[in-house]
């Protein structure tokens, strides 16, 4: 049965979409099953998989709506390797449709419980916000993935965030763990990057994937390709860089032992 993970951080642009969209590919390239969840109103990671959000006739606001099965909502886009369930801006809706419903924040989890067998992998692009449908993800989840950009405010919301993740683990979800963060958008000559690193590194120790997403102009250009990085230019720094987050996620996930995040 596919393990299931919520790529979130409530600070926008800190790589999240792109983290969600390449970390599929670059799982799919190893040979593993995989399905990408676009549970952001935004519908970035649908587009930057060659989805017309306009288009759909499923999306994941019908799944977790219970208006549709997540098979039903389900694609495999043109030249991609993995699945998506995509969605667009029908899924604002939800977030004030779900209080009025009973189990609102165990909807996704009950919706992909008849679908999560089919994949090795289930990654959930998440909103940048600590809202019910991030509640939804991390109580379908088993691990978090936290993308963070090292800048001067990098840390700022992390603290909520972590908390937020320990509450769900007590009260709705006790196998959730923070499986690592990700340092995204790196820029090795900047001397504020290297101290954020190594902070993050001081605090969390292993949590923190020693892979690192640089900058990279060839990553920022696929989305407005509808491709990842790894099928737009497989030989970019960028490309190189998610391939070596998912051989190194693929190995922690195989021998992983619950470590304790302080909050």
């Amino acid at each position: 049965m596919g393990n299931i993970y919520a790529v979130t951080n409530q600070k926008g642009g800190v790589g999240k979409t792109t983290t969600t969209v390449n970390l599929a590919a670059a799982l799919a390239d190893a040979g593993k099953k995989v399905l990408l969840i676009d549970l952001d109103p935004q519908g970035n990671a649908s587009t930057g998989c060659g989805i017309d959000k306009d288009a759909i006739d499923k999306s994941s606001y019908d799944v977790i709506m219970t208006t549709a099965k997540a098979a039903d909502a389900i694609i495999r886009p043109d030249d991609l390797s993995f699945d998506v369930m995509p969605t667009n801006s029908d899924l604002t809706a939800a977030e004030v449709q779900l209080l009025e419903v009973k189990l609102r924040e165990h909807r996704l989890r009950l919706a992909l419980e008849s679908t999560r067998e089919k994949y090795d992998f289930i990654l959930i692009d998440c909103p940048p916000s600590l809202s019910m449908l991030t509640l939804n993800a991390l109580v379908a989840s088993k691990g978090v993935i936290i993308p963070i950009q090292c800048e001067y405010y990098a840390l700022e919301g992390l603290s909520s965030l972590l908390k937020t993740i320990e509450r769900v683990k007590q009260r709705a979800n006790p196998a959730l763990e923070v499986t690592g963060l990700i340092r995204t958008m790196f820029d090795a000559r900047n001397n504020l990057a290297g101290q954020v690193s190594r902070q993050l590194i001081t605090h969390f120790n292993k949590k923190v994937f020693h892979s690192i997403i640089p900058r990279n102009v060839r990553l920022a250009e696929a989305p407005s390709h509808g491709i990842p990085v790894i099928s737009y230019d497989r030989s970019s720094r960028g490309s190189i860089a998610y391939m070596a987050m998912a051989s190194e996620f693929m190995r922690r996930e195989s021998t992983s032992t619950p470590e304790k995040v302080d909050t």
